[in-house]
């Protein structure tokens, strides 16, 4: 009854702020969505929702003629008098006849050809004519979920907090903005929300913005994933085919030219559907077309449709963009979901310039209170009527919120999960107190996922506990504290350390560490080798390639943002290392094959690798990024780095108070990054290492530099930028200098969609160089070629890459296996 109640409420708020109002249908009554719907010659708008209903904000009454316009029918104006508001006006809108003039076609052109020529050429002076404005920005979001399954891998999935029928089906999110856009071709943006809104979350700041909406097809590419290839790109004719269906007269006299948009080759990262063009001006009327997601390179999309409404403004003569629509479908494993984004454009002031401080890094912000408007507000302000369906989840969702968030019913829950079993000492358990928000996790034990093996502990385990706290997160803070036990059976040893991190906020992201205890480490601390990888390495082929030592040690580790895209952190650590041995000759295959010693210098010597010891290291690094990007949110900052730079890393690291004089040290390191993208060509990526030790004569091993080499000839990254995929793992660490170069060129599908029989693979050519150079050896280098996103349907998890090492000449090749499924398992 309650519901019922708000429903009605909202009904009444629908008729009481509405000014203009109605539904747009065709012929047959049928509704028509997503209708623009303008008064003409003006930039107030807005778009019919999908049942065809619409609301257009007038404040004054008058006479106005009211332009109804949707692709593939005839625009209609109709002329209205309102001396008092609410005022009603459906619309009936009749299919557009296209008019075929009598062509000949010769083989080698076609009108269609000629008119996407005339647009090409004339698209620079188009888009020059919206190059700058100010606009008001209308966005609404909504996710649905179909066919979800009561268990995913044994696990419920439940209602998710209210979301989901006793189908599996529901609306996973909704929600909605209303903004101020600023905005500069190519990429300066400015917008502030004035208003945001989620279904389910009074308190919640919607992620819909105008950041991710420019899909302008007067650019050569269009940005959705990967680069896709605008059908009047200036190379346009490389990639598609045309055919002209028709073309019709506009309310204003002006001929529109209905253009069908054909792919040459299937696989690449092209669109089909229609594209309409304005007869002598050549300008951009809509758009609708669809994208594959196997053109982009996201197998789990099966469609996107992009729909773009232009408008005409008779003062100024230009057409200018009033609604775009996407939707999509996806899934997998069964679970279908689709989802819908609608936005509009309204009172558009084109400008001639802008001030030079009229665009900063910061890109967007909210105004204080913008999740707080009420239903009066939205009412009054929102640009596409909320659906029946959209309507009952705000309903729903709001009643859900109040009530799963009140301590009764978290108490409730949390009651019935937090019974002890009598197993639970053994398997796991786990404590939660929702209201308070806090947490309390025992992995029990036996944690089968922790399982490993390695030659100095044999078979080996985790257990532990984990403390949680995260009150005050809508400002980003949170305190979490855990405590790791290790024990190897081989060496039957019980290894403890114990970790806590407090967070202040979302903002600085400035956050503190302190931990301590003892562990089996790598000597390489980047960790080359998985525990996975080195088990079946070790169980099924005997090549027990890592090496390990005992380290005992106590730190604290401060860091936050400085500035923008200045990031700082300092570390201080003491270390106690004391050496180890194999305990085990086990093994699953290969039984007469001997292990390698645990000494990564001498892997046939069961000397110890080096002299226990102790010292302390201080670390203070930094990570810059140029023209870095932000968006400030009530609940936090978000960082979005600037892809015309690269990102540069400073590292220093000075190794103090050690038992040995000779073990004392300074390295002064530094890593920069940086990704070139070359339209629809690919990407060139690059990360380039280098650093110098002072006073490291005499170090320990262990305080080498050590480059992240790789034996198992099994990949586990997307990419190889910080990896020599055939290199011994210690056979070039150094305590000298060193410099270290990793590039890749990804073709994102440029070349292999253009090779028959090779383009049914729908892979990616990925071509690699890598080279170390290091004082008293020969460079080192690496070349490879490889193939990247194979597999099966929509499951893509693998790469292949063929490599050639190269010292002093031809060093040896060698085939490398990707499996990026594993990454998670490092």
């Amino acid at each position: 009854m309650k519901q019922i109640f708000t429903l009605l409420l909202c009904s009444i708020a629908f008729t009481a702020f509405s000014q203009i109002r109605g539904t747009v249908t065709d012929d047959t009554k049928l509704p028509l969505p997503y209708v623009s719907v303008m008064i003409e010659n003006t930039y107030n708008g807005t778009s019919a929702n999908e049942q065809g209903q619409y609301e257009l904000n007038i404040t004054k009454p008058g006479q106005y003629t009211i332009v109804f316009q949707y692709i593939g029918y005839k625009t209609k104006k109709i002329t209205v008098n309102i001396d008092k508001f609410p005022f009603t006006q459906n619309a009936q809108l009749s299919e557009e006849t296209l008019i075929l003039n009598e062509v000949v076609v010769n083989g080698k052109d076609n009108p269609a050809n000629e008119l996407i020529r005339n647009a090409i050429k004339s698209k620079k002076a188009n888009s020059a004519r919206t190059a700058r404005f100010t606009a008001d920005f209308y966005s609404r979001g909504i996710f649905k979920l179909k066919d979800m399954p009561k268990k995913i891998f044994g696990a419920e999935v439940g209602d998710m907090d209210g979301m989901l029928d006793s189908t599996g089906t529901g609306i996973l999110y909704l929600s909605e903005t209303v903004s101020k856009l600023t905005f500069e071709k190519p990429n300066n943006l400015k917008e502030r929300i004035i208003a945001s809104k989620i279904s389910g979350n009074d308190n919640g700041f919607s992620y819909n913005t105008a950041l991710a909406t420019r899909y302008d097809f007067y650019d050569n590419t269009i940005r959705f994933g990967m680069n896709m290839v605008s059908p009047i790109a200036d190379n346009a004719f490389n990639y598609y085919k045309y055919k002209l269906e028709g073309n019709f007269t506009d309310d204003s006299n002006q001929i529109i030219n209905k253009i069908k948009v054909i792919a040459r080759r299937d696989n690449e990262p092209v669109f089909e559907g229609y594209i309409y063009i304005v007869e002598n001006t050549w300008a951009i009327y809509a758009v609708d077309l669809d994208i594959k997601g196997y053109r982009v390179k996201q197998e789990f999309m099966d469609t996107m449709k992009l729909v773009q409404n232009f408008s005409y403004n008779e003062n100024n003569k230009i057409w200018s963009k009033s609604t775009q629509n996407l939707e999509f479908t996806a899934g997998a494993f069964g679970i279908k979901f689709n989802g819908k984004f609608s936005y509009v454009y309204t009172n558009y002031d084109f400008k001639e310039s802008f001030d030079k401080k009229t665009f900063t890094n910061e890109i967007v912000s909210f105004e204080d209170n913008s999740n707080k408007k009420d239903d009066a507000y939205w009412s009054t302000n929102r640009q596409v009527p909320l659906t029946e369906e959209e309507s009952r989840d705000y309903v729903k969702k709001d009643s859900i919120f109040k009530v799963r968030n009140s301590q009764t019913y978290l108490d409730s829950v949390d009651n019935k999960r937090n019974k002890f079993h009598l197993l639970d000492p053994i398997r796991g358990y786990h404590y939660r107190n929702s209201f308070a928000k806090k947490s309390f996790n025992y992995d029990g034990l036996i944690n089968l996922t922790s399982i490993s093996f390695n030659t100095v502990q044999g078979w080996n385990l985790n257990s532990g506990f984990n403390f949680r706290s995260w009150k005050g997160e809508e400002k980003g803070k949170y305190t979490a504290a855990s405590a790791t036990f290790n024990y190897g059976f081989a060496e039957d040893r019980l290894r403890i350390k114990a970790d806590y991190t407090h967070r202040f906020n979302n903002q600085n992201y400035a956050f503190v560490s302190v931990s301590g205890g003892s562990t089996v480490a790598q000597f390489n601390p980047e960790e080359p080798i998985s525990k996975f990888i080195n088990s079946v390495s070790t169980l099924f082929f005997k090549d027990n390639y890592m090496k390990l030592y005992n380290k005992e040690f106590a730190g604290i580790t401060y860091g936050r943002d400085v500035l923008n895209g200045v990031n700082v952190m300092g570390r201080v650590e003491y270390q106690q290392r004391k050496p180890l041995t194999n305990n085990t000759d086990y093994v699953l295959l290969k039984q007469d094959d001997l292990y390698t010693s645990n000494n990564p210098q001498d892997p046939f010597s069961d000397a110890p690798a080096f002299a226990t010891h102790h010292l302390t290291k201080a670390t203070l690094s930094a990570r810059i990024s140029f023209g870095n990007k932000y968006i400030t949110r009530p609940d936090g900052k978000i960082n979005l780095r600037n892809q015309n730079y690269p990102t540069v890393y400073l590292n220093y690291e000075h190794a103090f108070a050690a038992s040995e004089k000779d073990y004392e040290f300074q390295l002064l390191s530094s890593r920069v990054t940086y990704e070139v993208t070359a339209g629809n060509k690919g990407s060139f990526s690059f990360n380039l290492k280098g650093g110098k030790f002072v006073n490291g004569d005499n170090i320990s091993f262990i305080d080498y530099k050590h480059f992240n080499g790789n034996q198992t000839h099994v990949g586990t990254e997307e990419r190889y930028l910080n990896v020599f995929n055939l290199l011994p793992y210690y056979a070039a660490s150094t305590n000298d200098s060193y410099f270290e170069t990793h590039a890749e060129y990804d073709d994102n599908g440029f070349i292999m969609n253009k090779i028959p029989l090779l383009n049914l693979l729908k892979t990616k050519l990925i071509l690699g160089f890598h080279n170390l150079a290091v004082p008293d050896r020969s460079p080192y280098q690496e070349f490879s070629v490889g193939l990247d996103n194979l597999g099966f349907g929509k499951f893509r998890l693998f790469r292949i890459d063929y490599v050639r090492s190269y010292q002093n000449g031809y060093q040896g090749d060698g085939v490398v296996f990707g499996l990026k499924l594993l990454n998670i398992l490092k």
